[in-house]
């Protein structure tokens, strides 16, 4: 195996930022209106570009549907006795695809190295004009680090990338998973306050337009999105310090005005297109990546849990375009207690996944945060610090939630939506109407959060699963495996990493499938 460094090369980045693969993207989003030659605003754009957000085949095949989704239990698995081992060489090109441009991501700590040195090159007058990308690239930077956090804990950050910085190699430290956490808490106030107030000038807001390919230039929407993934943050680390994040959440949900959210407002106004964070797929985009990507680790059966103890006592609305009955006459998910042997001989009598929302959508965009989940979020903090109104955040969350599955059905070619009346009954099952003790309303609360994350966002379904220990899942041992016997509480440091990085041995006794993230305290 070639060595793999986290310090990353300018010249590897270059030769990638400007491949044949990304032609297109090149020539629509060069900069022509500024006068300055740095290119940062083409490199802002291939940070955007990355096929470990958008539904990409070898990111859901060698590492979401192998291991997180399973650790997750947003998919099915083969209950093979070492279904929850890591796969070292997947796990090392997500990681390595963090840190600078391996092949399926944009490498987005080299990518905002880089963007910082050709910023800091610039004149005081162009590097006013240009910030609006830097502010922007800090808030993918902190959204994208942090998912990194919640699946390894400590990792180099402060001073990887070196080399595009200061000119210098040298093997990062690992950073304290909670300071990086914190730091990105307040990296992201910074970023919203800057949008909140920033005014482009014409050919630079003509530019960023451009060059933005996830929120199409719209300050606003940049605003939302730190001020949501902030959101995200608090309430991850709300169990391990409530007080600082009841504080920071309180400041944020009482002034809605100066922190807007990814909320979608009411039900009524909510459009999944225009309200979430969604990176959308190429338009060269000509064949589905889901199908191969699902069918060929047998990830595409229903999942037990969701299907049959969730969404089918409560009659849930989102069963028809997100599974098919495979030609059973009713719906129905395989017991994930069934071993290999089982699972062989019954596969033919349950559900799969839809073929028109999932398997065969060309259009599937990369999801990076919903309304929906910023509901949830605000509805554990009302019920948990009674700030608010949590019933209307969970049914304003649960009816979004609806709408989005069939918005991703409906792009995939079909043609039903839900009424207001199937929303408004739906809400009133006793399944998932919001009622009860405290615990049980945030059970309500975690357990639909998991479920809208399904598949699609297995990282923020595991996160949240270790956090809040919702939904009760039965994890069957596997007898095979010697340190994987259940899911790991965090991934194991890969050894492209490990092997080359002599500040491993400061994190290595905490490097085990049974350490936990700092936040998960629960």
């Amino acid at each position: 195996m070639k060595k793999i460094f986290v310090y990353t090369y300018i010249l590897l980045l270059l030769a990638v930022s400007f491949s044949a693969c990304k032609k297109t993207i090149d020539s629509d989003y060069i900069n022509p209106e500024l006068s300055t030659k740095p290119v940062i605003s083409s490199f802002f754009t291939e940070m955007l570009n990355s096929d470990r957000v958008r539904p990409a085949y070898w990111n859901l095949r060698t590492f979401f549907f192998p291991q997180i989704s399973v650790y997750a239990q947003t998919t099915t698995f083969d209950n093979g006795g070492q279904a929850y081992q890591p796969n070292d060489s997947y796990i090392g090109q997500y990681w390595s695809d963090f840190y600078y441009p391996a092949g399926n991501g944009s490498g987005p700590m080299a990518t905002y190295r880089t963007m910082q040195a050709a910023f800091t090159a610039l004149s005081a007058s162009d590097q006013a004009a240009q910030k609006v990308y830097m502010e922007a690239a800090k808030i993918v930077l902190d959204e994208r680090a942090a998912k990194m956090v919640d699946m390894w804990g400590d990792i180099p950050f402060s001073q990887a990338g070196s080399l595009e910085t200061t000119s210098t190699i040298k093997n990062p430290v690992f950073d304290d998973q909670k300071a990086l956490y914190y730091q990105f808490i307040s990296d992201l106030d910074e970023a919203a306050t800057y949008f909140g107030s920033a005014k482009l000038a014409t050919n630079v807001q003509s530019a960023f337009n451009k060059a933005d390919i996830l929120n199409s230039g719209s300050l606003l929407k940049w605003q939302e999105y730190a001020n949501s993934t902030r959101l995200r943050l608090l309430m991850r680390i709300s169990s391990y310090d409530e007080a600082t994040a009841k504080a920071a959440v309180t400041t944020m949900l009482s002034n809605p005005a100066s922190y807007p959210l990814i909320d979608g407002g009411n039900v009524a106004s909510y459009s999944p297109a225009s309200t979430d964070i969604l990176l959308q797929a190429l338009t060269t985009t000509t064949s589905s990546t889901l199908f191969s990507a699902l069918t060929e680790i047998d990830s595409y059966w229903a999942p037990d849990y969701k299907l049959n103890t969730v969404m089918l006592p409560a009659n849930d609305p989102r069963i028809p375009v997100m599974f098919n009955k495979n030609g059973n006459a009713n719906y129905g998910a395989m017991p994930v207690t069934y071993g290999l042997g089982q699972q062989d001989t019954a596969y033919s009598k349950y559900s799969v996944v839809d073929s028109t929302t999932f398997l065969n959508n060309i259009k599937m965009p990369g999801i990076v945060i919903t309304a929906s989940e910023v509901n949830f979020l605000k509805a554990e903090a009302y019920e948990r610090w009674n700030l608010g109104d949590a019933q209307g955040a969970y049914n304003t969350a649960l009816a979004q939630s609806v709408y989005f599955y069939f918005y991703l059905n409906n792009i995939g070619g079909g043609t039903t939506s839900p009424s207001a009346t199937d929303i408004a009954t739906f809400l009133v099952n006793p399944n998932v109407a919001y009622a009860g003790t405290t615990q049980q309303k945030l059970a309500l609360i975690y357990t639909q959060k998991w479920l809208h994350f399904g598949f699609l966002q297995s990282d923020e379904a595991w996160a949240e699963l270790r956090r809040t220990k919702y939904p009760a899942l039965t994890f069957p041992k596997q007898t095979l495996s010697t340190q994987y016997q259940l899911p790991p509480t965090r991934l194991p440091y890969p050894s492209v990493e490990t092997s080359y990085n002599t500040n491993y041995s400061a994190v290595k006794a905490k490097d085990t499938p049974t350490t936990k993230v700092f936040w998960d305290v629960n």
